[in-house]
């Protein structure tokens, strides 16, 4: 019979990006949250130590998945054909910024705090997998509620938003003296975090 560490990692595979709420791993492997914690710890060190291991074990919102390690980055990228490590343009990292610590909110209300429009750049964060649609906003021509993803918080190696950097006087802070929004200010703007966080990677 295998081991409940195998069956975890095979649940796991199986489940791809999508990953498992720990809840749901305890009731499936039969074992407690105490247990199953050990069991994440053991894998997650066996992936990390075995240098013929392409993947590696995370925990995002609760939810433990296997994703390729970083260090496959290059040959993983080259299958996709895909610049997944292309660093973002300041017009993203200002959106982005924008909607983890306003979501969700509607392109109208981030055009509005930035001062421009944001569609651009908007859908590339989209088509990058940091941010999606989620819903319509209960208001005339009920236009799309934007949040960002797991990914995003896998993309800044964050486990959940209750990890961003604390920002105090969001509304206020962020604005240059012609009332348009700065996010770039000195003082440790929003996507200042963000960009350290993406450069760090």
């Amino acid at each position: 019979m295998t081991s409940k560490t195998a069956q975890l990692q095979a649940l796991l595979f199986v489940a791809g990006d999508e990953g498992i709420k720990r809840e749901h791993l305890a009731e499936l492997l039969q074992v407690s949250p105490a247990a199953l914690r050990e069991l994440a710890g053991k894998l997650q060190e066996q992936l990390a130590k075995d240098p013929d291991s392409g993947l590696q074990l995370i925990e995002i919102n609760d939810e433990l998945k296997m994703t390729t390690s970083p260090a496959c980055s290059q040959v993983v990228e080259a299958y996709f054909n895909k610049d997944l490590t292309k660093t973002l343009s300041q017009s993203a990292l200002e959106i982005l910024a924008i909607i983890a610590y306003k979501q969700p909110i509607t392109r109208i209300e981030i055009d509005d705090i930035r001062g421009v429009n944001s569609s651009g750049a908007l859908q590339t964060l989209v088509w990058r997998g940091l941010v999606k649609a989620d819903g319509v906003k209960e208001a005339p021509g009920h236009p799309k509620l934007y949040v960002t993803t797991d990914y995003f918080l896998q993309y800044f190696g964050y486990k959940s938003l209750g990890e961003l950097p604390v920002i105090e006087n969001f509304e206020d802070d962020g604005f240059d003296e012609d009332g348009q929004v700065d996010l770039f200010a000195e003082n440790g703007s929003i996507d200042d975090k963000l960009r350290q966080k993406e450069i760090e990677e």
